[in-house]
């Protein structure tokens, strides 16, 4: 990924649902101008949800996110509306496309209801208004809650409001996020150095997200971004001269970085940094407790937002566990889930150790937090639970004091 590239997890997720053959597919390949999505006259088509990460004007960075129709039937079927409904959970704009041609029903009403229940930003397309002329008016009638600037008729084939589409969807984006990740921690000038180790698990000829993205925020800040591994931090820091004003390490690599960094320079981690930049330091921490709370045969949720390539060493699977057991000296049991893949019901976890979260956006990331608060679930993140674990925390998030 270029350092000049948008994340997904920054980027305007753009989540599109309705019937089979409601022209999902269609409207997407026409706001685009591109041959994104599969059209045919045959139903369910899309099978799985398609995120596209892209450049649609006026918005910028957007996902596009075509879904399974909300009527599928059978077995499979169920399992992809499923499917469609979790893509909710990361949606920042929901567009919901009827088929004009055939009205509104009880699945679009179902589906609009999970739309204002969770204060998703919205747009109702009436598809096919070239077969369908005067259907506002229907739907008007049908759902009186939704007001009129947010409906609009479009139709594919003649190109009707296409562009007119485009724009109202924009106004619907949510207000631009000033939030950053190091900018207020450091001044003009000042040496940062982050730690990136390089073993097994670190990606070929490339840097992880986190890594990326900070490095940028601190080249934004008019810093100077040092990057090194911990087999050479000593070193970098005695030819430093002047010490940093701030050292970032990777959470796997804490406990070394700790013993090598004098007290009186600050320290933290990527996962630190990312959990205040996503808004929810303060529940990691409180969450990170937990740890020590821990009885024999106790379940522990870890999961990822991303899925990957496990190594031997794999952190979530391997090394975690392993820590865990040093910690709490108790035998406990481990699940694991990643990608999309996060449990409804939480109840049999005693606590949930959740990667960064670089690649899920801020809703899906505070839909997580949110399920573990409403089931009194404790909640933390892999660095803090590191640092919780090496008796490092209270030094990690000191920097934030006061900011």
């Amino acid at each position: 990924m270029s350092l000049n590239a948008a994340p997904s997890s920054d980027r305007v997720h753009i989540g599109i649902f309705g019937r089979r053959n409601a022209g999902k597919s269609s409207i997407i390949n026409a706001i685009t101008g591109q041959n994104l999505a599969i059209v045919s006259d045959i139903k369910g088509t899309t099978t799985d949800p398609v995120l596209k990460a892209m450049e649609l004007l006026p918005l910028g960075p957007v996902v596009m996110i075509d879904t399974p129709g909300l009527d599928d039937t059978g077995e499979l079927g169920e399992l992809r509306i499923q499917k469609a409904y979790q893509i909710l959970n990361k949606t920042d704009i929901a567009v919901l496309i009827i088929d004009g041609t055939s009205g509104m029903t009880d699945v679009d009403t179902g589906i609009l209801k999970r739309i204002l229940k969770k204060g998703i930003p919205y747009v109702v397309v009436l598809n096919k208004s070239d077969l369908a002329p005067g259907s506002n008016t229907d739907f008007s009638e049908r759902m009186p809650a939704v007001p009129s600037d947010r409906i609009i008729a479009v139709s594919t084939v003649t190109g009707e409001n296409i562009h007119e589409l485009k724009e109202l969807i924009a106004r619907q984006a949510p207000a631009e996020n000033e939030r950053r990740i190091v900018y207020d921690l450091i001044k003009p000038s000042d040496f940062v150095v982050l730690v990136v180790p390089i073993d097994k698990a670190a990606p070929k000829g490339r840097l992880i997200l986190p890594q990326q993205q900070t490095i940028r925020d601190v080249l934004d800040s008019g810093a100077i971004s040092i990057v090194t591994r911990e087999t050479e931090l000593e070193e970098t820091l005695e030819k430093l001269g002047t010490p940093p004003a701030l050292v970032i390490t990777d959470s796997q690599a804490f406990e070394k970085v700790a013993a090598a960094v004098p007290l009186d320079i600050p320290l933290t981690s990527f996962s630190i940094l990312f959990a205040r930049y996503k808004g929810n330091l303060e529940t990691v921490v409180n969450g990170a407790k937990a740890l020590d709370t821990l009885e024999e045969g106790d379940t522990i949720l870890i999961s990822e937002g991303c899925t990957h390539h496990r190594q031997c060493e794999d952190i979530g699977t391997v090394k975690l566990p392993r820590w865990i057991t040093s910690h709490t000296s108790k035998k406990v049991n481990y699940e694991f889930s990643s990608g999309t893949e996060f449990p409804m019901d939480l109840s049999k976890y005693k606590l949930i150790i959740h990667c960064g979260g670089c690649t899920l956006n801020e809703r899906e990331m505070k839909y997580r937090l949110q399920c573990a608060q409403d089931q009194n679930i404790p909640i933390t993140n892999y660095g803090i639970a590191i640092a919780h674990m090496k008796g490092i925390l209270d030094r990690s998030i000191e920097i934030f004091k006061g900011v």
